[in-house]
């Protein structure tokens, strides 16, 4: 008879934790998906453009954000909870959130670009949590979640300009 009540409150704690696991995880979701809209309504924008007019290729930032129009990301809005690099070859842009930064670079598609910043988060003490990948054409966004390490001893802006010289 134990067994079976051991065996009962082990499902039920199973349960309790997997209930938790999930909120996170759809939280996830929904920003991965607002994210993609973002994307897909860039991308429709730069479509029309381009059907208009045949002109050159855009620049990475015009790809997914057409002039005139708010930055894509919104971090403008908490100046001192996020920071931007930008330079001809990329767009950096890094906010705090709790204890984690989400990090998000724009650019030409670079071989091994990715490997690049990832190493130089490991140096500067953060932790890789999750990495999301999406390009059209000759464009990659880069979308982190990074865990800030204890020995961590850098601002926003120092982050966004130590990953923007990776792209260098």
């Amino acid at each position: 008879m134990a067994h079976i009540a051991v065996e009962r409150n082990r499902r039920k704690q199973m349960n309790e934790h997997l209930k938790g696991d999930q909120a996170s995880i759809i939280g996830g979701v929904i920003e991965f998906i607002k994210e993609l809209h973002q994307v897909l309504q860039a991308l429709e924008s730069a479509k029309r453009r381009k059907s208009l007019s045949p002109s050159p290729s855009p620049s990475p930032r015009m790809a997914l954000a057409p002039p005139g129009s708010p930055p894509i990301f919104g971090f403008d809005n908490i100046r001192e909870l996020s920071a931007c690099c930008n330079s001809s070859l990329a767009d950096v842009e890094a906010k705090l959130s709790g204890s984690n930064v989400l990090l998000r670079t724009i650019s030409r598609r670079i071989p091994g670009q990715v490997v690049r910043i990832i190493s130089a988060l490991e140096r500067l003490s953060f932790e890789v949590l999750h990495l999301n990948i999406s390009s059209m054409d000759d464009t990659v966004l880069y979308s982190f979640t990074i865990k800030i390490g204890l020995e961590c001893q850098l601002s926003v802006e120092e982050l966004a300009h130590e990953v923007q010289q990776t792209f260098t």
